[in-house]
């Protein structure tokens, strides 16, 4: 009789912050459409093809934020890369906290993907596929060969720039195009 394979506790940890993810990007949408109507007052008078597109940015933002603040504190603040805390080489360093990061980030990606095949074209092509698919695809490498999370912490905190890039599109929609904050956006987009 053979041994049947077992979950080791790490990938316990990997896919208990993947469906986190997915769940989190629920609960966010959702969220966003239910106070979306009392932030702005033309909320309601968006298309439903607007809305879903609003809500769905909402958890990219969420996603961006945490994935971003995550990064930030593991390449910067934490002893995970310091040079002088461990004998491994740097691009051979991860911890549980990191695979949490990366595994919360396949959960979104999964989820944000679910929208773009289901709501196909209307928020975003093949390019979207390919950007998602091509993350997914080395997030996981990283997560399971637990080498060169250093390099994939680094393209996530790059996701910095994201709730800039949505807020540039929330405000387009509700006609701010020409508003000072447009432009304040713009600058701080291009800085980032």
């Amino acid at each position: 009789m053979e041994d049947s394979p077992s979950f080791s506790t790490k990938e316990i940890y990997w896919l208990a912050s993947c469906f986190w993810g997915i769940i989190t990007c629920k609960l966010v949408y959702d969220i966003t459409g239910f106070i979306s109507p009392f932030c702005f007052k033309g909320y309601g008078k968006l298309s439903d093809k607007e809305k879903m597109e609003w809500n769905n940015r909402g958890f990219s933002t969420f996603h961006a934020l945490i994935a971003a603040w995550a990064s930030l504190y593991l390449l910067l603040f934490s002893d995970l890369f310091n040079e002088d805390s461990s004998n491994d080489l740097i691009v051979n360093r991860s911890s549980i906290i990191s695979n949490m990061v990366l595994g919360f980030s396949i959960g979104y990606f999964l989820s944000d993907l679910a929208m773009v095949f289901w709501h196909f074209p209307a928020l975003g092509g093949l390019e979207y596929v390919l950007h998602h698919g091509l993350s997914m695809f080395s997030i996981s490498l990283s997560l399971m060969s637990s080498q060169g999370q250093i390099y994939i912490l680094m393209v996530l905190f790059s996701e910095s720039t994201t709730p800039f890039v949505n807020i540039r599109w929330y405000l387009d929609v509700a006609g701010r195009k020409s508003s000072t904050i447009y432009i304040y956006n713009g600058i701080a987009l291009f800085f980032g």
